[in-house]
């Protein structure tokens, strides 16, 4: 065979273009064919990299039909609006609910999941170049980046610190020498041809993640799951590709080489929701070390699940055939495209058919999964010790000064908030959660403030502690949970448990105000959003002077006062007195805030607390008007 020259070979790759000579001699009906498969997506330039296809880039014969208009750009959410109409109209089966849809009778699942994280690193894994997210596009790239000939890789080994720390959280054996090998494949968004990863030898083995009901396993799975880690590898990440209407792609090279850690389960995991609650705290746990950039709702975190079903009346069965599922991006995702791909494979199996090996898609919105491409194997990628890299070489010391400043752990933090301070199981993993960990921190650090104005500890008043754990997840929330008031805006949280527009101080004396009965639940939340305003401190000098200022201090009524409003309350009410007379199954509660209620109205709801209202009321109804009542109706 002749050799092709160089710029043949460029137009075949690049443009589309094929030579009508030597071994790429093809008819002109393939020529056209084979122009139109290969015409790439992407051709690199410089700077927010943009191509378009022009009937330049192709060959096509003078018979072939003119190419199709442009399609205008329809938006994400119309799609699936339109996609659920149509749904809707041929009339399909309507989804089952997850919590119902664990278990097919007769099949058991098997899912592995592989999860990919940015390490919180200021530089990228092999070159200087500064880790950038929201910048503007190929706007830190090094010349290594672009895969520049003459470029070499030199490791940042400060992105090892995050990575250990992620290694440990998931209790991984860290490995004393670790090394990189190349994965080759061909895409437009990786330049070198190959991504340098740790396949051979990685970094960290053999860790674990126990999962609990809390974690919102499948009920199935009872008391809870310990799933096994099989390694956890450093590796680079690629470009970003970002569709554009019509067939046009932009590429930014600012994400290529960004520090990932790829970590790897065992096939432990038999149902689908319990498959969600292990990234969803896997993500948590890389947010409590401080090791991810963000979570998977800003595209920090992806997984891919592989998944595969064999029938339950053999047990020594092997494991059926393997599919792949590639790139989800939300736990819900996770989910749904597990129950799917599982669905989908009975199918065939049950028609007889037989199960391929295979990478698919999911998109948002799916009730199936899509083939995307044959399942590569170890000898598609090519693997190879990278020749440029040298080992890495991890000290014992380094690894033990890591694990004794990891800090409170979120299984730790969830067991303390619901034994000590009370929260459901739900909320306090809800706050633990929150803000990448950072609203726990601001906690924690809102109770050592409250300690201090108290002059005592936890166990000397729980409710007042508690009182900020449910502000803190809730009355938090809520401050910027209007998406149509143009003044909400973010909390301000850092991971140090700083907060910018509710500061600590702040909350400390509205809570300590409010749990010594000083100020009324509505004047709390109303000086809640005074500082959130930022009105404190920048027209009062404290949460104190605005109270003093606007006469905002909460003067109980008298204990005869609030009998003068419960004698006005129950006037003319004697059939809702006479429901508590006498014996009753279970005790008329919501007649009694009915009562509470009138009295809120009649009265200065300033001036009442609700639960004294609520008290004297029950106190009269027992002492006063019952019996009052009956000797009425003895008369």
């Amino acid at each position: 065979m002749s050799r092709v020259p160089t710029a043949a070979l460029s137009k075949y790759l690049l443009q589309g273009q094929v030579s009508r000579q030597g071994c790429l001699r093809l008819t002109r009906s393939q020529l056209s064919a084979r122009a139109l498969a290969l015409r790439p997506a992407v051709v690199p330039h410089c700077r927010a990299l943009q191509t378009q296809h022009t009937p330049e880039t192709t060959l096509s014969s003078s018979n072939s039909a003119p190419p199709p208009p442009p399609t205008s750009h329809v938006p994400l959410r119309k799609q699936l609006k339109d996609e659920a109409k149509k749904a809707k109209a041929a009339g399909g089966k309507k989804k089952k609910k997850n919590a119902s849809n664990q278990v097919v009778p007769g099949w058991e699942l098997t899912v592995g999941i592989e999860i990919h994280a940015q390490l919180n690193t200021a530089k990228k894994l092999f070159s200087e170049a500064t880790t950038s997210f929201n910048d503007e596009s190929n706007s830190h790239v090094a010349y290594f980046d672009l895969a520049t000939p003459g470029s070499q890789p030199h490791f940042q080994k400060e992105t090892l610190i995050p990575a250990l720390r992620a290694a440990l959280a998931l209790n991984c054996d860290v490995q004393p020498v670790s090394r990189f090998d190349r994965k080759h494949y061909f895409h437009w968004d990786q330049p070198s041809g190959y991504q340098i990863t740790q396949y051979y030898e990685p970094f960290a083995r053999e860790g674990r993640i126990f999962l609990q009901p809390r974690d919102g396993i499948a009920a199935e799975d009872g008391d809870g799951i310990a799933v096994r880690i099989q390694q956890v590898q450093m590796e680079q990440d690629t470009a970003k590709t970002m569709a554009q209407p019509g067939e046009t792609h932009w590429i930014d090279f600012n994400r290529t080489g960004v520090p990932l850690i790829e970590i790897i389960t065992r096939p432990d995991i038999h149902h689908p929701a319990t498959a969600a609650a292990l990234v969803r705290k896997v993500q948590i746990l890389l947010n409590a070390v401080d090791a991810c950039v963000s979570g998977m709702e800003a595209g920090g975190l992806r997984a891919d699940v592989n998944v595969s079903v064999r029938r339950t009346d053999d047990p020594n069965a092997p494991l059926g055939t393997r599919t792949e599922i590639k790139n989800l991006s939300s736990f819900k995702a996770v989910e749904d495209a597990i129950i799917a791909e599982r669905d989908r494979q009975i199918t065939v199996l049950e028609a007889g058919g037989v199960v391929e090996g295979e990478t698919r898609g999911w998109s948002i919105g799916s009730t199936e999964t899509r083939r995307l491409r044959g399942k590569e194997g170890e000898v598609d990628y090519r693997y190879m010790p990278d020749p440029d890299l040298l080992p890495v070489v991890i000290g014992d010391d380094l690894v033990a000064h890591l694990r004794d400043s990891m800090g409170q752990l979120p299984d730790a933090a969830i067991d303390e908030l619901t034994d000590v301070f009370g929260l459901t199981a739900k909320d306090a993993l809800s706050l633990v959660a929150l803000d990448g960990g950072a609203r726990v921190e601001y906690f924690w650090r809102v109770v050592e403030t409250l300690q201090e104005k108290l002059g005592a500890g936890i166990a000397d008043h729980p409710a007042c502690f508690q009182l900020a754990a449910n502000w803190i997840l809730h009355e938090l929330g809520r401050l910027t949970s209007n998406p149509h008031d143009e003044s909400a805006q973010d909390l301000g949280l850092t991971s140090d448990g700083q907060c910018q527009r509710v500061p600590v101080d702040a909350l400390a004396d509205i809570l300590v105000f409010l749990y010594q009965h000083k100020i009324t639940a509505k004047v709390a939340k109303e000086l809640l959003w005074v500082v959130y305003r930022g009105t404190v401190p920048e027209q009062y000098a404290s949460v104190a002077d605005a109270i003093e200022t606007e006469n905002m201090w909460f003067h109980e009524l008298s204990e005869e006062e609030y009998a003068e409003l419960a004698d006005q309350a129950v006037e003319g009410q004697d059939d809702v007195v006479a429901q508590f007379a006498g014996d009753y199954k279970q005790y008329p509660q919501g007649k009694l805030m009915f009562l509470v209620g009138r009295m809120m109205r009649l009265g200065s709801e300033e001036r009442i607390d609700p639960k004294n209202a609520e008290s004297v009321m029950r106190r009269l109804l027992e002492e006063k008007y019952v019996p009052a009542l009956g000797q009425q109706t003895e008369g």
